[in-house]
């Protein structure tokens, strides 16, 4: 196909992929609606991206050469034993080849990479999307209108939803298909690894390595990315949520980041001193707490990805849980799938049914494989300080079911 009109509603990771591979692929014209209007680099959370995905993604022209990414060889998982030291004891460690990023600083080379033929639009809120028709002809009755926070109406050959959680794509295409609350929370924070000096000793004891405290009822997961201003130490602590009603647990975008309530903070700091090991404790208490926040965990699985010249990308097609650590490369696959279909295919029905054959079942597959991760690690933790290297290797083969790994899977060819 050459030519037609695209609107992609979302400008973040997924929408800056998806823009810019449909505009290669050759859309005749692509606009973004990203409805933040301040600088969306401000979001300072690490994540990872496997080595092979990541080899792939650049082939593809997914993921651009020079953005700061920091390797990581090995993941620890240690349990309190004070008779160990302050860093606890190791009871396992396994290859773990990824490679880690700021999600600002990855973003920031997505967006740069958006050829300038694209129209990015910050400030531009969508409230509604509607589906007219689903036949393949450029008829206008054909065409997918976007409603604007204004009232205003666009009307598209497609439009992509790469706008997260609450997709209003997703409302339109899916109704039925929403987030489920999985039944604990993520914490999570960074900090200048600098700031790792005060606790004495090696001012990053692992560099190469992930380090997951475990604990019953949950595990934290510790690593190295790089960050704006030098090198930063990211977690990620998955446990039950505050008792109390602290937390208001329907509504998956109710807490972003920003400070903790002093109730919070509390229930932070207690979980710490009563589960970690010494040094790690004081690690994360390091975080500030304008860059230490809550939130609830949700998945989703939608019942369609793509039809009526609507289609899903990113988190708007199916919400994962962060342990299997998939988002951001599949949400680039998201962005290469569509791209090579667009290529293939002759019409706009064509697309969407080979979209939706490829990327639906590999995002069940994402949601199957993080809900069986989260039961084994948050849900039903085994008795951690009894496990030794071979208990926690059948363990992890268990948990994994079959699949090669986490991080997600190759595309077919």
């Amino acid at each position: 196909m050459r030519g037609g009109t695209v609107a992609v509603i979302g400008g973040s990771i997924a929408g800056c992929a998806v823009a810019t591979a449909v505009a290669r692929a050759g859309a005749g014209q692509v606009v973004v609606l990203e409805r933040t209007s301040g600088r969306l680099e401000d979001r300072g959370v690490g994540l990872c991206v496997h080595d092979e995905r990541a080899v792939e993604l650049r082939a593809s022209g997914a993921l651009p050469e020079g953005i700061a990414a920091h390797p990581l060889r090995r993941r620890r998982w240690v349990v309190r034993d004070d008779a160990e030291g302050p860093g606890g004891r190791l009871i396992w460690q396994q290859p773990f080849l990824f490679h880690s990023y700021h999600w600002g600083l990855l973003w920031r080379g997505l967006r740069e990479s958006v050829p300038e033929a694209v129209v990015y639009r910050q400030g531009e809120a969508v409230t509604a999307v509607e589906a007219t028709g689903t036949d393949t002809s450029a008829a206008e009755g054909d065409r997918a209108r976007v409603r604007l926070a204004g009232g205003s109406v666009e009307r598209y050959d497609l439009v992509v939803g790469a706008d997260g959680y609450r997709s209003v794509v997703r409302a339109a295409l899916c109704a039925g298909s929403r987030p489920h609350y999985a039944g604990y929370v993520c914490w999570r924070g960074n900090v200048d690894a600098a700031r790792l000096d005060e606790l004495g000793g090696l001012a990053d004891p692992f560099p190469d390595a992930v380090t997951t405290v475990c604990f019953p009822g949950g595990t934290c997961v510790v690593y190295r990315i790089p960050g704006p201003g030098g090198p930063r130490m990211n977690w990620v602590l998955y446990a039950a949520p505050p008792p109390d009603g602290q937390l208001r647990l329907g509504d998956p975008t109710s807490f972003p980041p920003g400070a903790l309530t002093p109730g919070l903070a509390e229930h932070l700091d207690a979980l710490l001193e009563r589960e970690f090991p010494p040094y790690w404790r004081r690690a994360l208490s390091l975080t500030d707490p304008a860059d230490t926040f809550v939130q609830p965990i949700y998945d989703l699985e939608a019942a369609r990805t793509a039809g009526g010249r609507l289609l899903l990308a990113g988190d708007a097609a199916s919400v994962v849980r962060p342990h299997n650590t998939s988002g951001a490369a599949k949400a680039l696959q998201d962005a290469t799938a569509l791209a090579d279909g667009w290529r293939r295919s002759d019409s706009f029905e064509e697309l969407l049914d080979g979209y939706h054959r490829a990327r639906g079942a590999a995002g069940r597959e994402l949601v199957a494989l993080a809900r069986r991760l989260g039961r084994a690690q948050v849900e039903r933790t085994p008795a951690w300080a009894a496990m030794d290297g071979d208990g926690m290797a059948a363990w992890w083969r268990g948990q994994l079911d079959g699949a090669p790994g986490i991080g997600g899977r190759a595309m077919a060819p």
